[in-house]
């Protein structure tokens, strides 16, 4: 069965299709979600409420762009709703309140599965922000209006998130050494 015909047996509420969404792009969905939540609980969570809205709004998927892709947008907004409604972002900084380093590209020398391990270090204002900016695609507008913060704290997220990633390399070098 093609995808298209997968997605029109979810319209009708088959079990089977349904099954085939989950099995298929839940693995997926579930490194989605340990990128913006720490724990698996937590993940699992998201994981499940996005698949959810998956399989009961699938109707509203009109065939424009990628599933995959559609999926992941619920996945993410799910769990900004999560962090959302525990308040994480309440310790943000303001942009005017960073000393911004001339050289921090640190992202540039850094392999995915690098930065996957890094990120579950930093703090969830940080992680979410780099996570949205970085590897998502958001401009700061979109990530500031998505978590209700400013465009300038969203600036600072990124610095502090790509500084600290700095440090974690460094540290992590020396002890390899």
């Amino acid at each position: 069965m093609t995808e298209q015909q997968i997605i029109a047996a979810c319209k009708r509420g088959e079990r089977k299709a349904q099954k085939w969404i989950y099995e298929r792009y839940a693995p997926k969905m579930f490194g989605v979600c340990k990128r913006y939540v720490r724990n698996n609980e937590d993940a699992e969570d998201v994981l499940v409420n996005a698949l959810f809205k998956v399989l009961t709004k699938i109707d509203s998927f009109g065939g424009k762009g990628s599933f995959e892709g559609w999926i992941r947008r619920i996945v993410v907004n799910e769990a900004l709703m999560l962090l959302r409604k525990r308040k994480d972002f309440k310790y943000a900084t303001s942009l005017d309140e960073v000393d911004i380093p001339d050289s921090a590209n640190v992202v540039e020398d850094l392999k995915a599965q690098d930065i996957i391990k890094l990120l579950e270090k930093l703090p969830t204002g940080y992680r979410t922000v780099f996570n949205l900016y970085v590897i998502e695609g958001f401009k700061h507008r979109e990530i500031a209006e998505q978590l209700g913060i400013s465009i300038n704290t969203s600036k600072s997220q990124l610095i502090l998130a790509k500084k600290r990633m700095q440090k974690l390399i460094i540290e992590q070098d020396l002890t390899n050494i």
